[in-house]
């Protein structure tokens, strides 16, 4: 199985991520200068942390650096892997009320004594700016555009308008149906009005659904999945996956398509890392933007 990341044939256009998401940051310092210059307010975002598991200590500290470089206010919560649900619902409770804090995001994953559905569902859905509660789960299943979207799923929407612009009647295949990605993704293309298909693990051919696709989205945490026979040629192909593997020369990060089999007949494709990974983060950041923008749009108008 080829699972190296080398530059791609001249075949396939590479989809930069970072650079992309480093442009929605530079915007986002923007927004956050003018919004502070108009109301006196700062977007602020909460993290909160429950344990000392490494790689959501490293993805904490990211998003702690990314925002504080933004000019926004950053939060850490960190609570010990043996706190209690109640003890993360209190800090969740806290948040909640602090006018300060306008998005709120609990890394997973959590201690396996705290059930993490109860513990989203906390979360005020206005600050929800992962995009997980039910409410924003709903609002993006009924076809809304006023909740919260999940932040993955949102980065590969804009890279792939981006790169296509519109998206309408083309067919979608998704490879993957987590409600983090695969259930979102396909919501935000039926939107777009693509066709939509969403694969699992009880599809029956899944590389048959993908040769069909104009756009493939691929988030099955299966390094190496996708192959080059899976893509039609011409087709984006569109990588979130993250798989840490060993190989010959040490561990190596890689996604969830045989990058330089695919890349060889794919029209456009994301790397990893360096494709949806910074995206994800850029919109997290938007999202709390926004979320202070709706703060301020609730506030009473002499306050404003």
């Amino acid at each position: 199985m080829l699972l190296t990341n080398h530059a791609p044939s001249p075949t396939a256009q590479l989809i930069d991520g970072k650079a992309f998401a480093a442009g929605l940051v530079a915007e986002i310092a923007v927004d956050v200068a003018a919004m502070v210059a108009a109301h006196g307010i700062r977007p602020g975002l909460a993290v909160v942390l429950v344990g000392d598991d490494p790689a959501s200590a490293i993805y904490v500290r990211s998003k702690i650096r990314k925002t504080e470089a933004a000019g926004m206010a950053s939060f850490a919560h960190r609570l010990p892997a043996s706190a209690s649900r109640q003890d993360v619902l209190a800090v969740i409770d806290a948040l909640n009320r602090d006018p300060a804090v306008h998005g709120i995001l609990v890394q997973l994953p959590l201690p396996p004594q705290i059930d993490a559905t109860t513990v989203l569902d906390a979360i005020d859905p206005s600050k929800d700016v992962d995009g997980f509660h039910i409410v924003n789960a709903g609002k993006l299943a009924n076809g809304r555009t006023d909740g919260m979207v999940p932040c993955t799923p949102l980065g590969c929407l804009m890279l792939l308008k981006a790169e296509l612009g519109s998206l309408a009647g083309l067919h979608a295949v998704i490879i993957g149906c987590s409600n983090i990605v695969g259930k979102p993704m396909a919501r935000l293309l039926l939107r777009e009005k693509c066709t939509v298909v969403l694969t699992h693990q009880k599809t029956q051919d899944v590389a048959a659904e993908a040769r069909r696709a104009d756009i493939v989205v691929v988030a099955a945490g299966r390094p190496g999945l996708v192959r080059r026979d899976w893509i039609k040629p011409g087709a984006t192909v569109i990588d979130v996956g993250i798989n840490r593997i060993q190989t010959a020369d040490g561990p190596k990060i890689v996604g969830d398509v045989a990058f330089d089999e695919v890349s060889a007949v794919a029209g456009r494709i994301t790397p990893v890392p360096g494709g949806i990974g910074p995206m994800t983060i850029a919109c997290l950041l938007r999202n709390t933007v926004e979320a202070a923008r709706e703060h301020i749009g609730r506030m009473p108008r002499s306050a404003a």
